[in-house]
């Protein structure tokens, strides 16, 4: 769009109006872009946490029919780790956030941590595409 028809319009009545709505414009960009990038970050930390308990989830199916317990060691805090032998079994207790836990079967769980997996590699995708039209965005209204 020329500049001569963009200032004629009736809302860009001076430059400092105009430049005040970009300088707003910009902002609000800046805003959606740290939003957009703290989701990014949560979701690249929460996908291989689903994975591992995907991972977990699949090995146990796998022992279910064993007699001998599953001998396993686990985190107690960031250097210290317990061992254990776990009897075969067929259900397993998932952490769905907000300090809420529960039990399902290995089928069960399997089914939700695919959905999961899935859901939270969509999304990532989709705020990096999102991100992607913001930096387009934002580099217009710079130039």
């Amino acid at each position: 769009e020329a500049v001569d028809e963009f200032m004629k319009k009736p809302e860009n009545e001076t430059a400092e109006v105009v430049l005040r709505r970009f300088d707003e414009l910009h902002s609000k960009y800046k805003f959606m872009e740290y939003n957009l990038n703290t989701k990014k970050s949560r979701l690249k930390s929460q996908i291989p946490d689903i994975r591992t308990s995907l991972d977990i989830v699949k090995h146990l199916q796998s022992k279910k029919d064993s007699t001998e317990p599953l001998e396993s060691r686990f985190l107690l805090s960031d250097h210290l780790y317990a061992k254990a032998k776990i009897p075969p079994t067929d259900k397993v207790c998932l952490w769905l956030g907000a300090n809420v836990m529960l039990e399902y079967t290995l089928d069960d769980a399997d089914e939700l941590l695919e959905k999961n997996l899935s859901a939270a590699v969509k999304s990532l995708a989709q705020v990096e595409q999102d991100l992607g039209f913001l930096r387009d965005q934002m580099t217009t209204l710079e130039v």
